[in-house]
């Protein structure tokens, strides 16, 4: 009877709920510059006080965490349970085609928008859960408390705020993966190095190169301005790179000199085999253009050497690794810069629970100085494992298979979500596992089904793990 009330209830409410999650992604919540009281800057905070207004409407308790974090919880019950969602969103990036990012549109039974699916679809989702149980009156004794927060993509410093000053739940999920339930994330690399080297005017040259746009995101762009030669010439060994790494370049001349741009295909760091990079892509063909000799273009061949265009997992760099738990390592060259003077650069690496300091990080160091380059990055973040028998995990397991039908096992992602440090959080949702909803890229969306059936999991879920 609690199910079909739950099915029920979510179902007559669909409208409503993606009118709140259209709300809520028209808000560019990229973060911004620092102004006083809005620590991630205006976008975050028109999110966050959103959210927390909607959520009181809806007649929760609400709190605010000094524009960190905001909080809504579902009655004055033991705390039992966090969901922990998240307002801000990757910068909305280049190549949407379907609307612009932050102008929500329903189509063919999606909902496109930047995070239309990371995050605030599924926090959205989260949110019609708690009143699905509240307004129907379920028979919940223990809090659910959802948890909104507004730098997850940045680095999580808001939810370290939150912890600052709350313990823990004994169980927290965050609709911020994919269905059934990810107990499992790799650890992260975040490499940065640089290089230095003599400048070097002779031509002909490269002046610059400058691609991505986070750490975390698989570049689908990459630009460079390049003097002394011939738009023709580019062009022809620019068709021959397109053909070997099916990266495409537009190629044209500016102030006297020549604009390069890669066009590739954006994804997330986690999952870099589903893009194409176009950094790696546009190094291929700089390295095969008849440049003066210099350091530069020296340390570009060297960089390539490292990394290049296609290796996804670390095999150039000695660290290839994989075990059953966690899979295989991955690795994203998401940004680069270069000048007459240097090279700055930083790749993304999600590591599998066998990986460590010692044959992850340490080998890192020695093959990149041993061409020169210093690794500026001295440490990396563990992997997270949750016992997939403990109670909590399965019955968010049999949530997911009563309103799904399908087998619920547990599974480990290359992404990191909020729950990396806690001692008992899972991933749980929001979308379902076969679904590529472009999170980080252009077009991103959310297939609207699969936010109804996440609020309905959600719900039961509460139910049953807070009564």
């Amino acid at each position: 009877m609690i199910k079909k009330k739950i099915e029920a209830y979510i179902d007559a409410h669909r409208q409503e709920m993606l009118d709140d999650i259209c709300t809520l992604c028209r808000i560019n919540s990229e973060k911004m510059t620092y102004k006083e009281g809005k620590p991630f800057g205006e976008g975050p905070f028109l999110a966050l006080t959103k959210a927390l207004a909607m959520a009181e409407g809806y007649g929760f308790s609400v709190t605010n965490y000094d524009n960190f974090v905001g909080t809504a919880d579902l009655n004055d019950g033991e705390r039992t349970l966090d969901i922990l969602a998240h307002l801000d969103v990757v910068p909305a990036g280049e190549g949407w085609t379907v609307t612009e990012p932050f102008e929500p549109v329903e189509k063919d039974g999606k909902l496109y928008g930047r995070g239309t699916a990371d995050d605030k679809g599924p926090a959205v989702a989260a949110l019609y859960a708690m009143r699905a149980v509240k307004e129907l009156g379920l028979p919940v004794t223990k809090n659910c408390r959802l948890i909104f927060g507004t730098d997850e993509e940045c680095g999580s410093s808001d939810i370290a705020h939150y912890y600052d000053v709350e313990p823990e739940a004994p169980m927290t999920f965050s609709p911020d993966g994919a269905f059934p339930v990810v107990n499992v994330e790799k650890g992260r690399l975040e490499a940065h190095f640089t290089k230095n080297f003599a400048p070097c005017a002779a031509l002909p040259r490269l002046v610059s190169l400058d691609a991505g746009i986070k750490a975390n995101v698989v570049p689908g762009k990459a630009k460079a301005l390049v003097e002394g030669l011939e738009k023709d010439a580019i062009r022809a060994s620019a068709d021959q790179i397109e053909k070997e790494t099916g990266v495409a370049f537009e190629v044209a001349a500016e102030a006297g000199k020549i604009r390069i741009t890669a066009v590739g295909k954006g994804a997330h760091a986690s999952t870099p085999e589903e893009g194409v990079n176009a950094l790696t892509g546009l190094l291929s063909l700089l390295v095969k253009m008849p440049f003066a000799p210099c350091g530069q273009i020296q340390a570009l061949t060297d960089l390539l050497e490292l990394i290049p265009h296609g290796d996804t997992c670390g095999e150039k760099l000695g660290i290839k690794m994989a075990d059953e738990i966690s899979g295989p390592l991955t690795l994203a060259f998401s940004l680069l810069k270069v000048d007459s003077e240097s090279v700055d650069g930083t790749f993304d690496s999600r590591c599998p629970i066998c990986s460590n300091e010692e044959n992850t990080l340490a080998v890192v160091k020695k093959n990149m100085e041993a061409k020169g380059f210093t690794l500026l990055t001295e440490s990396m973040t563990p992997p997270h494992h949750v016992d997939g028998g403990s109670a909590f995990v399965k019955t968010l397991l049999e949530a997911y298979e009563h309103y799904t039908g399908r087998k619920g096992e547990c599974q480990s992602m290359g992404g990191g979500t909020y729950v990396h440090s806690l001692k008992n959080g899972v991933a749980f949702g929001a979308a379902m596992p076969e679904t590529d909803n472009k999170m980080h890229g252009a077009d991103e969306f959310a297939v609207i089904d699969e936010l109804l059936v996440s609020a309905k999991i959600f719900a039961l879920a509460i139910v049953e793990l807070c009564s």
